[in-house]
Parts: structure tokens; C-alpha cells; sequence
């Protein structure tokens, strides 16, 4: 977490009331947790309805699980809480680069009307969708569109903000505290309501201090272009080292890339970058653990063994330059290593 969002959290657990309560400290605590909403719509430039919840994960389920649509459409590189909480939806095949093919998302849209999910940028690789585009086949078509944008920085993009009918953002991803995120709502009546708090349409106690923490990150603008810079510096040397670098001529998020090291499983390069004190996954963080081939790059057509000796690398506010070329002395040095234990 930033700093601000650290503070402001500390703020919010030293508020006991319930902002649903109707006495006085409840109604403070209140007046506080709307303020915080206000905030966070206000730095994504959003001037609609916004409900918040614990994370994008249970976004996404509220926007799939309950926008009044018949069917669901999803492209086959979305993010794995996505695929769940779509249930038995219709995959959209993507190019060799993870964007998603518009002849096959207008086949796709054929039929009753469909909410469709597509990410801002993917957590894997970065890779970007052009939201616009794609927005305009899905309204023409009567569909609703569902962005998830938890890799988004506020202020980053007019395009979801200008197209999309729900927005899934995060608050840990932009330095805000784990556990709170965001649902931004074109039209309330796009969506059926279950009852309980968040205007009914999500129960349970309000996390005044996450969206206090949440509003405080969000405020705070991101460097985008020192990411970039650090990541362009990456690319070249991890290229240059015979790595490769993958999706690399399509629009990627400047702060998430992912490399191939050949021959050199990814299991192998996540021990030993670790053991350099260096920290990077094997396909997104919440599903790295397990280390079962990424389904992302899966449907960009990759295969095994290629699939396996592909690693997730980001950067953060707090990353230096000096970060970077710790990571690529590190790199050189664990493919040597492994391909003199090859050979």
C-alpha cells in the first residue's frame, strides 16, 4: 500500500460505527464511506453508479452472475475468476498475440442478447484490447460490455470509461489495501438487485476502511511512463539475451511483461530468481501457485513445452532501475546456468 492509503485505512479503524446504523456515529461513518465512493468514481472519471465490494473478483461474479442477459460471452483470455463466474459462457478465440478476433466475437454475438466480458489489459502479459472497437460490435449487436480493468489505472484510458456498461476495478492493484474493489454501473436497472446494502444490490457490513484506503491509492497518480521506460529496458535485455518476449508488437500494459526463457522450465527460473531475492510468477499471482499451464497463453496458441518456460514479470510504483538490472543480471545468469546443466 501507499503510504496515503495506509493512513487512510488506520482512519477507518478508528471509526467503530456500522455506516448502516441509523445513530449518530452511524450516520458519520456514513457521510465518510459516500465521500470515499465519490472519490474513487471521481479519480476513474466515472459519473454513474458505483458499488463496492470485496475485491474484482466478486465484481466480476455480481455483473455476470446477475446483468439481465440471457447469455454470456467470454474471450478465452480472461482472467480465471472471470471464466468461473461466467458458468457455461461462450469463449471468443484470440489472435497469436491474446487480442481478441472480431470476426469471432460478431459470430459470437448472434442471437439473444449477451453481456460480454473483456479485460483492459491481461494480467499475464499486458496485452491491451481495444476496448473501443469491440464496444461498438457489442452495442450493435444489443449486447452489454463487462471490462475488467482491475489492471487499469485511474485516469489511464477514456475508452472503458466512454463504452463499457460495468467496470471491474481492484483497489491492491492501484497501492490500496487487499480486499475492497469496485463495480462501475452504466444503469442500475442493467442489473437485478438481491437486496442489503450497496442500494440492494450487495449484502453484508460496508468496508468503510478499505474505501477509505481505496479512494486515498487511486488519488495518488501512477508513473506510467517510468514503468514503461523500466519495461522497454527489460524487454531489450531479456531479447537481446535470447530470451523472447512475448506479444511484444501488440499494445501492452507498460507495467506487467512476460518472457520466455527456452529450455528452462518456469518452475526452475521462479527458484532461482527467488533465491536472488527477486520476486515474479508463473501466469497471474492467483493462480501461479498451483502451476498448471496458463489457459492464457493456451488459447494464443502456444504448446508444451514452450508453454511451461514462460514467466510474469510487473512493476510498481517502487521500482528502480537499479531493480531492473538486478533482474537482468539475474536472468543472464540463470540461463546460463541451465544450459550448461542442459548440455
Amino acid at each position: 500500500m501507499t503510504e496515503a492509503a495506509g493512513a487512510a485505512v488506520a482512519q477507518g479503524f478508528a471509526r467503530w460505527a456500522n455506516p448502516s446504523s441509523p445513530h449518530a456515529e452511524g450516520r458519520a461513518a456514513r457521510a465518510a464511506l459516500e465521500e470515499a465512493r465519490r472519490r474513487i468514481a471521481k479519480a476513474y472519471g466515472w459519473r454513474h453508479d458505483l458499488i463496492l465490494t470485496s475485491g474484482a473478483t466478486e465484481a466480476l461474479a455480481i455483473a455476470l452472475g446477475r446483468a439481465l442477459a440471457p447469455r454470456r460471452l467470454i474471450s478465452s483470455v480472461e482472467h480465471d475468476s472471470a471464466i468461473r463466474a461466467a458458468g457455461e459462457a461462450v469463449m471468443i478465440g484470440v489472435d497469436g498475440d491474446g487480442l481478441v478476433r472480431p470476426d469471432a466475437l460478431e459470430a459470437a454475438l448472434e442471437g439473444t442478447r449477451a453481456i460480454v466480458a473483456i479485460q483492459w489489459a491481461n494480467s499475464e502479459t499486458g496485452v491491451r484490447q481495444p476496448i473501443a472497437e469491440l464496444a461498438r460490435l457489442i452495442h450493435a449487436a444489443g449486447g452489454l460490455l463487462l471490462v475488467d480493468a482491475a489492471q487499469m489505472p485511474a485516469g489511464a484510458d477514456p475508452a472503458p470509461i466512454d463504452h463499457a456498461d460495468f467496470i471491474v476495478v481492484s483497489a491492491h492493484k492501484r497501492g490500496g489495501p487487499p480486499g475492497v474493489g469496485a463495480l462501475l454501473v452504466r444503469d442500475l436497472g442493467t442489473l437485478s438487485p438481491t437486496g442489503g446494502q450497496e442500494r440492494g444490490y450487495r449484502a453484508g457490513t460496508e468496508n468503510l476502511p478499505g474505501a477509505l484506503g481505496f479512494a486515498a491509492a487511486v488519488e495518488e497518480p501512477e508513473d506510467i511512463a517510468r514503468m514503461a521506460a523500466l519495461r522497454a529496458t527489460l524487454d531489450d535485455a531479456i531479447r537481446r539475451s535470447g530470451g523472447e518476449v512475448l506479444a511484444e508488437n501488440a499494445p501492452r500494459h507498460p507495467a506487467i511483461g512476460s518472457y520466455r526463457m527456452r529450455g528452462t522450465a518456469a518452475a526452475a527460473q521462479l527458484i532461482r530468481l527467488d533465491m536472488a531475492g527477486i520476486a515474479v510468477s508463473a501466469g497471474s499471482a492467483c493462480s501461479s501457485g498451483s502451476m498448471k499451464p496458463s489457459h492464457v497463453l493456451g488459447a494464443m496458441g502456444w504448446r508444451e513445452p514452450a508453454l511451461r518456460e514462460v514467466i510474469r514479470i510487473s512493476f510498481g510504483r517502487t521500482t528502480s532501475e537499479e531493480d531492473v538490472a538486478r533482474m537482468i543480471a539475474a536472468w543472464r545468469q540463470v540461463a546460463r546456468e541451465t544450459r550448461s546443466f542442459a548440455a
